[in-house]
């Protein structure tokens, strides 16, 4: 069984970008639900015991298309929660010659990162994303997951409705811009990006539980 993990922060440690109602809203009901389904599903495939990145692989191996929906959102969310924080401060060290050379600038970044996002039809995710050191911008599908693919995540922000319409209705590129500005956790995506060099181990999901 895997098991929800517990937000980084008290519900309230985000706003006003992100209001108390939706992180409740967002952490105790939809994570919880697909944390919910992934063990139920896992234990009719004799498949306890093993972490959320190995399930995954296993889901993807079988075509399993609602375990592969529900675990991505299980680690997706998971690593959305432990790239935010309430104490944002700008990018330092290596990754800023990174984003210099893939953006120009931390700006430039931002209007990639939020453009993708507000192009990006229905529900799924936004990332910033590491090839060793060269960055990138995509964006995935529904419960579409980088936790299986080459590039390590950095960021990510969560481009469901449920993660912004109590606060900003149908306005996604508000949202996007104050969660890149306020609360995206540049110490967080300083240690995937030393990872996604190889200097060190990067984020899962049994360390987020």
């Amino acid at each position: 069984m895997i098991r929800l993990p517990e937000l980084p922060y008290a519900y309230e440690a985000l706003q006003p970008t992100i209001s108390s109602e939706t992180m409740h809203t967002h952490h105790d009901k939809h994570h919880a639900k697909y944390v919910e389904t992934v063990n139920q599903v896992v234990g009719e495939l004799g498949l306890d015991g093993k972490s959320l990145e190995d399930i995954l692989a296993e889901a993807e191996r079988r075509s399993h298309t609602k375990l592969i929906n529900n675990a991505g959102q299980a680690w997706n969310h998971a690593f959305f929660w432990d790239c935010m924080t309430p104490e944002r401060r700008d990018p330092t060290g290596e990754i800023v010659g990174a984003i210099q050379a893939a953006f120009g600038d931390l700006a430039g970044l931002k209007t990639k990162f939020v453009q993708a996002g507000v192009d990006h039809f229905g529900s799924g995710w936004v990332w910033l994303a590491a090839d060793g050191g060269q960055l990138s911008v995509t964006s995935t599908h529904d419960g579409g997951t980088l936790a299986t693919q080459p590039q390590t995540p950095l960021l990510v922000c969560d481009l469901w409705e449920h993660a912004y319409y109590l606060d900003y209705k149908q306005d996604r590129k508000s949202f996007l811009e104050t969660w890149f500005d306020r609360v995206a956790d540049w110490e967080f995506a300083e240690a995937q990006f030393a990872a996604a060099q190889g200097r060190q181990q990067a984020w899962s999901f049994q360390e987020a539980a």
